[in-house]
């Protein structure tokens, strides 16, 4: 893996038989799995390093998703399905071949609950943030969700600045210098790699095999998010069998907002004895 290094991420590129990704290894002395992070749609691997940063002794991977920052996009669309696939062959090439634990935020927590299906074995404990079961969901105001069809917000920091509130919620309501800081982030996905994204959610839900999933859950979910509501966590902590729901007072990005709060959160979790 060919490297540079930005903070305490050590960040370089994987060519698996012939798809390139970008990815970020941060490791510790700790014993525990790795916890693996699925972004957002369009979300590069550089806006969760403030939440990285406060996991302290957690060891994380985090890699672009084909089409986003540094991995090109394929030539074909893909499903969330193909993305576990390719997860796992990344976790071995990495030399990672026991248990990890994922969290996924947004769009990254569908691709983190079919991970979870697909790979019951490998994926030790789960954290599901700021998200749902997919295309079966109490969604968020029209007004909002119009806004996320394209990636405008990562390529037009004035609109940004316009809309970020709106869309976030949270502290991004009160503090428009978040938004400021947020994009300064930001790698600008190709309209390829941003659609292949959409296209992986289109029809997806996990509502039928929630139930099936034995993995010990952490549900995290803001009680401002106008993108996905609360409820949707809800749904989730309920449906999954040892789930466990925490609520912040914030909006979608809380592990970006609140990370000082939210990191110890899921460092005790991922510590917890296992029940």
């Amino acid at each position: 893996m060919n490297s540079e290094f930005v903070s305490s991420m050590q960040i370089g590129t994987v060519d698996l038989d012939g798809q390139m990704l970008r990815v970020a290894t941060r490791y510790r002395s700790d014993a525990s799995p790795p916890l693996v992070i699925f972004n957002g749609i369009g979300a590069n691997l550089e806006l969760v390093e403030p939440f990285v940063e406060a996991l302290e002794d957690v060891s994380v991977i985090v890699f672009d998703i084909p089409g986003v920052g540094g991995s090109p996009a394929p030539l074909m669309p893909y499903r969330f399905s193909t993305l576990s696939v390719l997860t796992d062959r990344l976790l071995t090439r990495l030399g990672h071949n026991g248990p990890v634990d994922v969290l996924g935020v947004s769009w990254g927590g569908a691709l983190a609950q079919q991970f979870a299906l697909m790979h019951p074995v490998r994926c030790r404990r789960l954290v599901l943030a700021s998200t749902s079961s997919g295309i079966v969901m109490l969604p968020g105001r029209l007004s909002v969700l119009s806004k996320l069809v394209g990636p405008r917000r990562y390529t037009d920091s004035a609109y940004l600045q316009r809309v970020g509130a709106e869309i976030y919620g949270g502290k991004y309501r009160q503090d428009p210098a978040l938004l400021e800081e947020h994009s300064r982030h930001i790698q600008a996905p190709g309209g390829r790699g941003y659609l292949y994204q959409l296209l992986a959610v289109a029809g997806w839900t996990s509502l039928p095999w929630l139930a099936a999933l034995r993995q010990t859950t952490l549900v995290l979910h803001g009680d401002d998010d106008p993108i996905v509501p609360l409820s949707n966590a809800k749904i989730l902590a309920t449906c999954i069998r040892n789930a466990t729901l925490h609520v912040v007072d914030d909006g979608h990005l809380l592990l970006i907002t609140r990370a000082p709060e939210v990191a110890p959160v899921v460092r005790e979790f991922l510590r917890r004895e296992s029940r």
